[in-house]
């Protein structure tokens, strides 16, 4: 089982920048350190802000100029400290994936160049009680996506998102179990 944790900083992190985004969609990566078996703590995550109310496209070199800074400050050591996968904002939507997130999250996965063995997405909104809420999901190569746990630090609150179904006919996202 994979279980997310965001860190207190980028859970303030996080509601600041979706505060000050109002109705548009932003995102980024999530550089995590793994801190046990299928447990990661998400240290930090990188913002761009030029999405819209309904849409929201990563542009790939600002991420990797982020990735590297990331490994350079945790002493290159990317066993514990890597990239984890993407994250963006729904803010007035679930706070689920749509349908070309799913596309583009197996995309992810499967690039030839892609070394990781899975990635996940993370998606988030500010609740009416300006509470984070979210849902996380982890992507593997020849599988379906799954439901992954998402948590934050002690202090900090995110609220799971509901239930997903994926598309196409009854093919629900299951947890992730290995």
């Amino acid at each position: 089982m994979i279980e997310v944790t965001l860190s207190a900083k980028c859970a303030r992190k996080l509601k600041k920048e979706l505060r000050a985004a109002g109705r548009n969609e932003i995102g980024g990566v999530l550089a995590a350190e793994q801190i046990a078996d299928g447990k990661f703590l998400v240290r930090s995550l990188s913002v761009q802000r030029d999405g819209t109310p309904t849409s929201f496209t990563r542009a790939p070199s600002q991420h990797r100029k982020f990735i590297r800074r990331f490994h350079l400050l945790t002493g290159c050591q990317p066993q514990r400290f890597n990239y984890l996968g993407e994250w963006h904002s729904h803010p007035s939507f679930l706070a689920l994936p749509s349908r070309p997130d799913i596309f583009q999250m197996h995309a992810e996965i499967n690039d030839p160049e892609q070394t990781a063995s899975f990635l996940v997405l993370m998606i988030v909104k500010l609740g009416h009680d300006a509470v984070l809420v979210g849902s996380a999901h982890a992507f593997r190569r020849g599988h379906n996506a799954v439901r992954v746990s998402l948590k934050a630090e002690p202090g900090t609150k995110v609220r799971e998102e509901g239930a997903v179904v994926a598309p196409g006919p009854s093919r629900t996202l299951r947890r992730f179990n290995g």
